[in-house]
């Protein structure tokens, strides 16, 4: 019998800069679509389907599935969801917590994406260094033991294929401790991840092993660049 092996996905592009971003835009709908029709051709069928709870998750796992052809129910885990970027942000910088405040002083930079990045760089490294862990509704030491905790339900399931749809967050958490990197280092993992892009897991007696990481073998088409992106 194969190795047993579980596929970390990460959603499609959101909405952002949208009063909701947790909402698939029409290019993350394309992404996830494009994704499911790879998967068909060239992998396994899952056994098991497990999604963050947020939308982007869902409706990624949805519309990958629609478009591979499989009919499987969605199981939710609370530890593949994604950090709070509303609340490490407003820890971080109070003066763009207000309604719209955020998105204003982003419209005035010349390349918002960049300026968004630096600014949620900053407050990540904020949450992780532990000095202000009492300030934040999830710490982060709590924050990654939702994450393995996760692993380690998917890891203990029968299913021998399973595709799990989450966020750059959880996928950085995992990569981070199965390669036994400094976890204050966790988050630079994050940063490169392609929307829909994918990394394998091998799952045996002795816990997961790393495979690959942020593949997009979907998204790589010529002239088509515009399919790839990180937000």
């Amino acid at each position: 019998m194969s190795a047993r092996s579980l596929l970390l996905i990460r959603h499609g592009q959101a909405s952002f800069g949208a009063d909701d971003y947790d909402r698939l835009s029409p290019l993350g709908e394309e992404q996830s679509r494009r994704l499911g029709s790879w998967l068909t051709a060239c992998g396994p069928t899952p056994d098991l389907i497990a999604i963050g709870p947020r939308a982007r998750h869902r409706r990624t796992a949805e519309l990958c599935l629609e478009a591979a052809g499989i009919d499987l129910p969605l199981v939710t885990l609370d530890g593949l969801d994604e950090v709070d970027h509303h609340e490490l942000l407003a820890r971080h910088r109070p003066d763009l917590s207000g309604p719209g405040v955020l998105r204003k002083e982003l419209k005035q930079a010349s390349d918002p994406h960049r300026a968004f990045q630096r600014l949620f760089a900053d407050a990540v490294a904020r949450w992780v260094d532990g000095a202000h862990d009492t300030e934040y509704q999830l710490t982060w030491p709590r924050f990654r033991g939702n994450v393995m905790h996760a692993l380690q339900a998917l890891t203990e399931h029968s299913a021998h294929t399973i595709w799990a749809f989450t966020s750059g967050g959880p996928i950085a958490v995992l990569a981070n401790a199965l390669m036994e990197a400094p976890a204050a280092q966790t988050f630079k993992l994050s940063w490169p991840l392609v929307n829909t892009g994918l990394t394998r897991l091998r799952l045996g007696q002795r816990g997961a092993t790393l495979i690959t990481y942020n593949a997009w073998p979907h998204l790589e088409h010529a002239n088509e660049h515009h399919l790839i992106t990180l937000r």
